[in-house]
């Protein structure tokens, strides 16, 4: 027998697990956390790979993840990959495809797949994507579609197509780039309904819809907006929890996700959403307090 969907609700296929993963905890780091299918963040693992922050993650293959790019300890980008079971285990480094660019955003897309976008330094902006195949292969760079810049984010939506969203594009921006089920990326789409900002988060809820938060506009924030499952940003939400930027965010328990960490001061309390897009207070933190580092679902 098949499942009964009522209608008009999404069918839930997300990923039960996450991870937090490296970043900067006054010097760079490969920490990583695991979060539970209830939201939970587990202790600190020691960490495996170079140590990075900025660095991006998506999930791949439908129950794994992969970490990719970033700066490393002198300063330089850091083009290896680091992938991640389905039971949350990271592997060594992988040699990494494409330019060398931190700062980017990643997303999955086509139910299997992943794509890395975006992205700079501290002189210069990208357009640039690569995909990743169900098998975790990052592949060479696809010329860029849209506005360059850095300081973004992305999330699924629709259940196989993706959204990059807001960023540095040389002032705070607002703009998004829908992904197709197919890994196309499309050209700037005007947000005219939420704040402009940058060093966002943002992950998947609800089975098929995604959410923006937190951030920085000149000052940090910590307001919201939701993505339909028709890749639709919605207004402003108001912020609830600790104002920040520079954090990560996931999936987890399949149709709900979770904010965490950021800065300033080195902040590791979290934040859960639920499956219809409310944003939770502050859950004490867990685990080493840092920023710029990536998250993404697994299992």
């Amino acid at each position: 027998m098949f499942p009964i969907i009522p209608a008009g609700s999404a069918a839930v296929s997300g990923n039960e697990e996450g991870i937090f993963g490296f970043g900067h905890d006054g010097n760079v780091c490969d920490i990583t956390n695991l979060v539970s299918n209830t939201g939970v963040v587990a202790s600190d693992v020691t960490g495996v790979g170079t140590a990075r922050r900025t660095c991006a993650a998506t999930q791949y293959g439908g129950d794994k993840g992969i970490f990719n790019f970033g700066v490393d300890i002198v300063g330089a980008g850091a083009a290896v990959t680091n992938k991640v079971s389905n039971t949350g285990v990271v592997g060594s480094d992988v040699a990494g495809l494409g330019t060398t660019e931190f700062r980017r955003a990643a997303c999955s897309y086509g139910e299997d797949k992943g794509i890395f976008g975006f992205g700079g330094d501290d002189w210069s902006r990208s357009a640039v994507t690569n995909l990743v195949s169900n098998a975790g292969v990052v592949a060479a760079d696809t010329a860029g579609v849209g506005t360059a810049r850095k300081d973004l984010n992305a999330c699924e939506y629709g259940g196989d197509k993706g959204i990059f969203g807001f960023g540095d594009d040389g002032s705070v921006a607002s703009m998004t780039n829908l992904v197709s089920n197919a890994g196309v990326v499309a050209s700037d789409q005007a947000v005219v309904t939420g704040t402009a900002r940058t060093m966002l988060a943002a992950c998947s809820y609800g089975g098929d819809k995604g959410i923006f938060g937190y951030g920085s506009t000149g000052s940090d924030v910590s307001m919201t907006n939701l993505v339909s499952n028709a890749g639709v940003v919605a207004s402003d939400t108001a912020g609830v929890g600790t104002v920040r930027r520079e954090l990560a965010a996931c999936e987890y328990g399949k149709d709900k996700g979770i904010f965490g960490f950021g800065q300033p001061s080195y902040a590791d309390m979290t934040n859960l959403v639920s499956n219809v897009g409310v944003v939770a207070t502050d859950t004490a933190g867990v685990g080493t307090g840092r920023f710029s580092l990536g998250a993404c679902s697994f299992n």
